[in-house]
């Protein structure tokens, strides 16, 4: 019998490496709701650190005052401690990080001292020119959120909502090509070097980043089922059909 909510993925530890906009988070956000994972982003951990005064978050503040950035030191003791905290059991999801080859290197110290290894490097790979495009074109209902696309999902009646019948809409100040492109040579120069370094221990696996949300969801839940560490179902499959 399986308990209420999801059952976790067994000590399963992932990488989640792709461009901004490439849907890291949303992906992370489903393997939560299907396997139980727990996702640590260093951005979010950054942020709550600094917000309850933590140790390392008042050492983080102090450093963000001066318009530096974060060390790895700093970064990777929020991961160390965030580990500290889960059961070994527990399948972990890193969101933005490792960023570089020395941050990688700092990871797999990470994970030996909690006797964990890294399973998988999930790298959602994207064409470049059509993610600019799907960045740069989405826009929101100021109302409801509901989103939109200039040229992939307009409202029915110009410009009124929808879902809420609300007629004013908003774009991110950082949905514009110039800063599109400018974040995509930064993961290109800082993150993609370290894909050679997991590929020779043989640990990437690619996804089609500009699939479908479902498909990718469902490709990166296949890759993980022949995982070294069980994968258990999520609550939808595991619990047999109502009488």
């Amino acid at each position: 019998m399986h308990a209420d909510g999801p059952s976790p993925a067994r000590g399963v530890n992932i990488i989640l490496l792709g461009p901004p906009g490439a849907g890291k988070g949303t992906q992370a956000g489903f393997l939560m709701d299907d396997l139980g994972m727990v996702q640590l982003s260093t951005g979010d951990m950054l942020r709550a650190a600094v917000r309850a005064g933590t140790p390392l978050g008042r050492e983080a503040k102090a450093v963000m005052d001066r318009g530096e950035l974060v060390s790895d030191s700093i970064v990777s003791g929020l991961i160390d401690e965030a580990l500290g905290g889960l059961s070994p059991e527990t399948g972990v999801i890193f969101d933005g990080y490792p960023r570089t080859a020395a941050q990688a290197a700092l990871l797999d110290e990470i994970l030996a001292r909690h006797g964990r290894t890294l399973d998988h490097v999930i790298e959602l790979a994207v064409d470049e020119d059509a993610l600019v495009d799907r960045i740069t074109g989405r826009f929101t209902c100021a109302t409801c959120g509901e989103g939109y696309h200039d040229r992939h999902k307009l409202p029915v009646q110009p410009g009124v909502c929808d879902r809420c019948g609300g007629t004013e809409f908003r774009r991110r100040p950082d949905d514009n090509e110039e800063t599109v492109r400018t974040r995509l040579a930064e993961y290109r120069a800082k993150t993609a070097p370290i894909l050679p370094i997991y590929a020779a221990r043989g640990l990437v696996r690619r996804v089609d980043g500009m699939a479908e949300m479902a498909q990718v969801r469902a490709e990166i839940r296949r890759l993980l089922r022949p995982a070294g560490r069980r994968v258990e179902p999520g609550p939808a499959e595991a619990r047999p059909p109502a009488a």
